[in-house]
């Protein structure tokens, strides 16, 4: 081959004898449209792209591929709550693709085989004051140092990582996994600043030329319920904090957890790890008003997590607790029914949410605070200039994979504010729709199932629960994507065209249609796997 593009020639008489391309109304047209688990990401990844490096398999390049978007693919492997997955076309053909899986793989690879990014932008003279080491800030200082400022990261905490560390238990996310991810960000050049708690961010921020505030949701909302002297009540946020100390909480053996969030559920599975032969969720409405996540509620029932529904605590004392039964009014919100019961429990829990301490915005001029969070523009900016904001004091869903978007969001708008600019994301391209796939070329590929840890031994130890795929099972599950609204280079409509037309450029150039002979007749659309041509009306 010379490298030209090329059809199948079937010679003298053929189609090609004669150009058929002027009897053409419409004419077929390559497009990208935006595939579902894409648009799905809350830390904008472009998932698709990086299943099909991980397919050929190409690990490092897909790994990279995901860095572009999310400093954090290993410990995203183990605690995002996979929204690509919910929306993914292929779970409406059989189960979803484990992106997730595959994603931690990658991350993990990453770890095993010490990959690291390296920095290639000019430094531009810039410093930016970074105000929490949680996934948001340093979200933002890994994608800003890539743009080449001088970061500075602040944090009132011992260790970084934010509620990564505090907020997560060591069974779902290993400190070594996260110590490993984040220490390939300072490596880059970040300046982290431990034990640094902010209480005047107007004088903190004096020799920086922006700041991006990105204070976690560290105090447990509390609420009033009458108790004894001798009752023990904590909340949740201290509990999982209280793990990271050298002495871990002492909660008794009958423990009892007020609250219905993944939070509550993170208690709950501590409690059951520290010794309590009773963990009790009790939540005032029902099962399918729970905020928590169905794999975080699945996997505490498992381990003998018991829950209690339409139910709340009206008083607390030694040893006992006093719940009132609830019941639903007609728009679903809880009401008393003046029916009690008394439970045993040695200590209670508060899971009821939690806030950020907003104390440092103290003397900064133009914020606005609502419902304890502050409010932005959509360029992530506070109502004071240079002063920028995101995860868990922002409005938003609190999320590590939302605050890593975040993070990268506020990093490419600091930027763009620093040269005197304006960032605008390219335009998206049309939905990949599930009704766009010729699903029928796709042959049945159940999906690849994590391994967990033995229930028995879940119990005696804080080990990870959810194991990660070996490559074999890995390089499956990326090959199960259906390249949804995308060419993968098929060849489908390259064989099955009437008129030759259709003309291979190259691996990774994919097609080009010569009109000279296509007559529109549209069977490359209807025999694209992926969707990703369309018939379009001929120009006259």
């Amino acid at each position: 081959m010379d490298g030209k593009p090329f059809a199948i020639t079937l010679g003298a008489g053929s189609s090609l004898a004669n150009k058929t391309g002027a009897w053409r109304t419409e004419r077929p047209v390559y497009v990208d449209r935006l595939p579902p688990c894409n648009d799905a990401c809350p830390a904008g990844e472009n998932i698709q792209h990086w299943l099909s490096l991980a397919e050929e398999p190409s690990y490092e390049a897909a790994w990279r591929q995901i860095m572009r978007d999310n400093p954090f693919p290993a410990v995203m492997g183990r605690v995002c709550y996979r929204p690509c997955e919910t929306a993914c076309n292929r779970g409406r053909l059989d189960e979803a693709v484990g992106v997730n899986s595959v994603e931690r793989f990658l991350g993990d690879e990453a770890i095993r085989r010490g990959w690291t990014v390296p920095v290639a932008a000019e430094p531009s003279g810039r410093r930016v004051l970074v105000i929490g080491a949680g996934p948001a800030g340093l979200s933002a200082a890994y994608h800003l140092t890539l743009l080449g400022h001088a970061v500075t990261v602040m944090d009132s905490g011992p260790a970084p990582g934010g509620m990564m560390r505090f907020g997560i238990p060591r069974y779902r996310l290993p400190r070594h996994i996260l110590d490993a991810e984040i220490a390939r960000i300072t490596d880059m050049g970040v300046t982290l600043e431990l034990n640094r708690t902010v209480t005047g961010l107007p004088e903190t921020m004096r020799g920086f030329d922006a700041a991006f505030l990105a204070v976690g949701a560290h105090i447990g909302k509390r609420a009033y319920i009458p108790a004894g002297d001798s009752a023990r009540v904590l909340d949740a946020v201290s509990v999982l904090r209280g793990m990271e100390d050298a002495t871990p909480p002492l909660l008794g053996r009958r423990v009892v957890v007020y609250g219905g969030g993944d939070t509550a559920m993170d208690a709950a599975r501590t409690a059951r790890r520290l010794g309590a032969s009773d963990a009790l969720v009790v939540y005032r409405r029902t099962r399918d008003r729970m905020p928590a996540h169905d794999t975080e509620v699945a996997e505490a029932v498992e381990e003998g997590v018991r829950m209690k529904w339409l139910s709340t605590i009206s008083h607390a004392d030694g040893g006992t607790i006093t719940i009132e039964r609830m019941r639903l009014d007609e728009t679903g919100f809880p009401r008393p029914t003046g029916e009690y019961e008394e439970l045993a429990a040695d200590s209670v829990v508060l899971a009821l949410g939690q806030e950020a301490d907003l104390s440092l915005l103290e003397g900064l001029p133009g914020i606005e605070v609502r419902h304890g969070v502050v409010e932005v523009a959509p360029n992530m900016m506070t109502g004071c200039p240079g002063v920028f904001a995101g995860g868990d004091m922002v409005p938003a869903e609190r999320t590590v994979t939302v605050a890593a978007g975040h993070g990268k969001r506020a990093a490419r708008h600091i930027d763009a504010w620093l040269r005197g600019r304006s960032h605008s994301p390219a335009p998206g391209h049309p939905p990949a729709d599930f009704d766009l796939l010729n699903t029928w070329y796709y042959s049945d590929a159940p999906a690849t199932v994590r391994p967990k840890l033995d229930l028995a031994r879940r119990m005696t130890t804080f080990d990870e629960v959810e194991r990660g795929l070996e490559e074999s099972t890995a390089l499956f599950e990326a090959r199960r994507c259906l390249s949804c609204g995308n060419c993968f280079e098929c060849d489908n409509c390259y064989g099955v065209c009437p008129d030759n037309a259709v003309l291979k450029l190259g691996p990774g150039l994919r097609y080009e249609i010569d009109l000279d002979f296509c007559k529109g007749c549209g069977l490359c659309v209807s025999e694209c796997p992926a969707g990703a041509i369309e018939m379009v009306p001929e120009i006259t």
